[in-house]
């Protein structure tokens, strides 16, 4: 029987753990929520609760090698550098006691800076990158057998993006929509965790870019919430990030190339 474990179980986790559960794999995970804790175990879960900021031990099964690991640990702005440090060498000292085969961190598109321009992996200013994502990356990239995959704005399903902008004033609607579907980041780490993948760098995100005002609107319409109260752009950068490279490596079509259709 194949193995999978999932490192903090959130949304995209959660989706990925019950695909798998489909396919006759044993799934493993963690997450700090007794709430979900008990629901995964519901599901046929091994779970743990458990938080990598302040817990050192996992007990993970050493006589077994996972066939992939799935990372989804954030490295969040509100986070000091030494707290992600931390955060992230208690991950690393996880996963350097157990066996596997691959290993995928789940990083974000956030890491190119906010200026116009259009970045693909190949993108190599590190001091123009947002350096807590970087350090998380970097530390997860010294474990052997990884990849780290660059998720855009993440929406689909019950995460609707109009939803958040009810009556609100928008300032960021001339900005690019660099958004992925969940649909697509669950097909592409399938794709990735069966086939034979370059250790590296890899943006995840839809391929057309809408502007975000395009996506609101759209999105208010077909799920019939309230439009924004005003629309007053700030920050208007160009920032468009391209993923073309993973999808190329799978000859991957999406299944929501445009965010419009979220």
């Amino acid at each position: 029987m194949k193995n999978l474990l999932i490192l903090g179980c959130g949304w995209v986790g959660e989706e990925l753990a019950q695909q798998y559960l489909k396919k006759g794999w044993q799934v493993w995970a963690t997450t700090t929520s007794q709430e979900k804790y008990h629901r995964l175990i519901g599901d046929g879960i091994f779970a743990y609760i458990h938080n990598f900021d302040t817990d050192l031990n996992l007990d993970l099964p050493v006589d077994i090698t996972f066939d992939a690991v799935v990372t989804s640990i954030p490295a969040t702005q509100r986070q000091t550098i030494d707290e992600i440090r931390h955060r992230f060498y208690h991950v690393f000292n996880v996963l350097s006691a157990i066996n596997y085969s691959k290993h995928i961190y789940l990083s974000s598109v956030g890491v190119y800076p906010d200026e116009d321009g259009i970045f693909d992996e190949t993108y190599a200013n590190e001091e123009r990158k947002n350096a807590k994502l970087r350090l998380a990356e970097k530390q997860m990239m010294s474990l052997p057998y990884s990849l780290t995959f660059r998720l855009g704005g993440l929406f689909g399903k019950k995460r609707i993006f109009g939803k958040y902008f009810e009556n609100k004033v928008v300032t960021t609607g001339d900005q690019p929509a660099n958004f992925v579907h969940l649909d697509d980041v669950v097909s592409l780490l399938s794709l990735a965790i069966a086939g034979d993948i370059p250790v590296g760098y890899y943006n995840v995100v839809a391929p057309e870019h809408p502007s975000k005002k395009e996506v609101i609107l759209k999105s208010a319409e077909k799920y019939m919430y309230d439009y924004p109260s005003a629309f007053t752009p700030q920050d208007s950068f160009q920032k468009i990030v391209c993923g073309e490279k993973l999808a190329t490596l799978f000859n991957y079509a999406f299944k929501y190339p445009s965010p419009l259709d979220f």
